[in-house]
């Protein structure tokens, strides 16, 4: 007798690239990012999944459609960070970013370090409460130079 042959799920990843413009102070930081300095990030954003198996739906053969990804994650991170100033509330620079505010300008007062690695951590949440059901979030990677970046994966995460 043969061995019955199983169907393998077929699991694609697939990134995009985005960039944007940020300000940031590293509140009691012992070096020159405890000033107020800005970087032109760049964000890869890796999702994986199942392409659409049914023949009939519009986007048959997609795990999702690039121009989707792309919508999520420029309102829920792009919009958001480009071109602010991300201050952490709990350090010593929040009458500074409240005085900005006031003056209107973006602040983006926060309850981490913003550090690259601080970031991520707040991008994927983004980004995974707005996924289909069908979508994971499989992997970040933040670049805050041309040859430095921090890297998220779902895999490491607890819980």
């Amino acid at each position: 007798m043969f061995p019955m042959k199983t169907k393998k799920k077929k699991i694609i990843r697939l990134t995009k690239i985005f960039h944007f413009e940020t300000g940031h102070a590293l509140a009691g930081y012992d070096g020159k990012c405890k000033n107020v300095h800005g970087h032109s990030y760049r964000l890869e954003v890796t999702v994986q999944g199942t392409p659409i198996d049914d023949p009939s739906h519009v986007k048959y053969g997609m795990v999702i459609d690039f121009g989707d990804l792309k919508k999520i994650v420029k309102k829920e991170v792009v919009d958001v960070y480009d071109h602010a100033l991300l201050l952490n509330k709990n350090g010593g620079y929040r009458d500074i970013g409240e005085y900005l505010k006031e003056k209107g300008h973006r602040i983006l007062l926060v309850d981490f370090q913003p550090t690259g690695e601080m970031m991520l951590f707040d991008i994927a949440e983004r980004i995974k409460a707005k996924l289909p059901g069908n979508i994971r979030l499989f992997s970040l990677k933040l670049y805050e130079t041309g040859t430095s970046y921090a890297e998220w994966y779902a895999d490491d995460q607890e819980g």
